[in-house]
């Protein structure tokens, strides 16, 4: 696990792939604010959910002139499949080779059915327009995620 950030750190950097070709980096949001997700992986139960909801919740997140980028190590073919499938309108990064997800420190170790692997946390990080981290969520649990992120991003103005 990379150091934790903390509030007020400078968000790091990221250039990343996204579904339907384009590229998103932290460089070219300067000035905006930016929700960063991070989820383990594509079409899974729970993070098929916090897509959705954070889709349901688009608009909001357009009005409070914020953008939303989810990041998991799928391929932008594998985000391409996920977002067509379950009509998904937020941006989609692809981390393959997890250089994003290590510099905001959610690559780690996790344990399932007592069994141990790597993997990445399930965490969100709200940017301010200068680049710094405003809030950050820890080991998410969805329900009602998205809604509190929300209220983060509308308590900034």
């Amino acid at each position: 696990m990379a150091k934790e950030l903390k509030l007020g750190d400078p968000a790091p950097p990221f250039d990343l792939p996204t579904a339907g070709g384009g590229r998103v980096s932290l460089a070219s949001l300067k000035g905006k604010r930016v929700v960063l997700y991070f989820y383990p992986k594509d079409d899974t139960p729970g993070c098929t959910q916090e897509a959705l909801n954070f889709t349901e919740k688009a608009k909001e997140f357009a009005a409070a002139k914020t953008t939303v980028i989810g990041v998991s190590r799928d391929s932008v073919a594998k985000h391409e499949k996920f977002a067509a499938k379950h009509g998904l309108n937020v941006t989609l990064a692809a981390d393959e080779d997890g250089a994003a997800c290590n510099a905001y420190g959610v690559w780690g170790e996790k344990k399932l059915y007592g069994r141990t692997y790597m993997g990445v946390e399930r965490a969100t990080f709200l940017i301010d327009t200068k680049g710094k981290v405003a809030k950050a969520w820890r080991k998410v649990r969805v329900p009602g995620h998205v809604e509190d992120v929300l209220e983060a991003v509308k308590a900034l103005d």
